[in-house]
């Protein structure tokens, strides 16, 4: 009796393997049912999981292992690469062929590893000329894949809905001219905050489209998820497409029991969430210490605390998937 209950036992992990391996796979086309992400079989899914640091500022966490290593160690479903704009000395404005390069080896990663990834046009300030030229080579290329969720503007600041909105639509045509499925998402002003402007005038004509809130738990209050549930009863699809423990500024301490107040709303309301992000900036925020090697195989001594608990987090809650 005792060696067959281990042979249960096995068979059991070998099927939670299989299916936390072929994450894709099992979910397939992810689409938007009213405010809730579903999956090919129109089944509410929620994707958790980390954001690179800009790839200007981080490229050496860009590439295929980095990404394979957070979905086998960090059981993520999702990553999310940063395409930094302006900020460095190797960002898309000044080189935008090494940042498409950047770009593409962490979706090429997510493909291989069967996650899904955010491509985010990563900018505080509309550039539309530009936006729309990468986001046409994106989504020629990677239309076939059901991967792919598109980030058209990470943070407006201080843009007004109108501008933003106008922004969007005009990004979302050129997406949709190659790509008619994928999820598209898109920021709110003040930073990803004013949810309840788009809840009052959403972009029509599209589907599939999400909009994005951040939060920093140790800054951003209970007010900001009461703004969110208000916007989401109007029936806004909201997506938290970069979050994290610590203050707005990224550095500063940890305040846990905000956090996991945090995580647990997203939880009960079923939101996807990413975790900001690896990079090894001297600041909480930053996951890795400079000892991390650039491909992944990451010790628990290469963690801030800060890359401990997202680990703890993301075993936890994606489990359950």
């Amino acid at each position: 009796m005792k060696s067959e209950a281990h042979l249960f036992t096995l068979v059991l992990l070998i099927i939670t393997y299989n299916l936390q391996a072929q994450f894709v796979k099992k979910h397939g086309q992810l689409s938007v049912e009213g405010t809730q992400l579903v999956d090919q079989n129109n089944e509410p899914v929620v994707l958790r999981g980390l954001s690179f640091g800009w790839h200007s500022m981080w490229p050496r966490f860009y590439n295929e292992k980095a990404v394979s290593w957070l979905k086998k160690d960090f059981n993520c479903n999702v990553v999310r690469a940063a395409t930094g704009i302006e900020l460095g000395e190797m960002s898309y404005l000044k080189d935008p062929q090494f940042a498409k390069e950047k770009i593409e080896a962490v979706v090429n990663g997510a493909v291989k590893s069967d996650i899904y990834v955010v491509i985010d046009w990563h900018s505080h300030n509309i550039n539309l000329k530009e936006a729309s030229a990468f986001f046409a080579e994106m989504s020629k290329k990677y239309a076939k894949y059901p991967n792919i969720i598109y980030e058209v503007f990470n943070e407006p600041d201080y843009e007004t809905w109108w501008e933003v909105k106008a922004y969007a639509e005009e990004i979302i045509r050129v997406i949709r001219e190659n790509d008619p499925n994928n999820v598209i998402l898109v920021g709110c002003p003040h930073w990803d905050q004013d949810v309840n402007l788009p809840a009052e005038d959403p972009i029509i004509g599209y589907s599939n489209i999400m909009y994005t809130m951040h939060f920093y738990a140790a800054t951003h209050g209970k007010e900001l998820r009461d703004r969110t549930d208000a916007a989401i009863k109007k029936g806004l699809p909201v997506f938290i497409s970069e979050s994290a423990g610590m203050e707005a500024s990224g550095d500063g301490p940890l305040n846990m029991k905000a956090w996991q107040e945090y995580i647990d709303w997203m939880e009960a309301n079923k939101l996807s969430w990413i975790t900001w992000s690896v990079s090894d900036k001297e600041e909480t925020c930053s996951i890795l210490k400079k000892t991390a090697k650039s491909e992944g195989k990451w010790k628990d001594e290469d963690l801030k605390e800060s890359g401990i608990k997202v680990k703890e987090f993301l075993r936890k809650y994606n489990k359950q998937e």
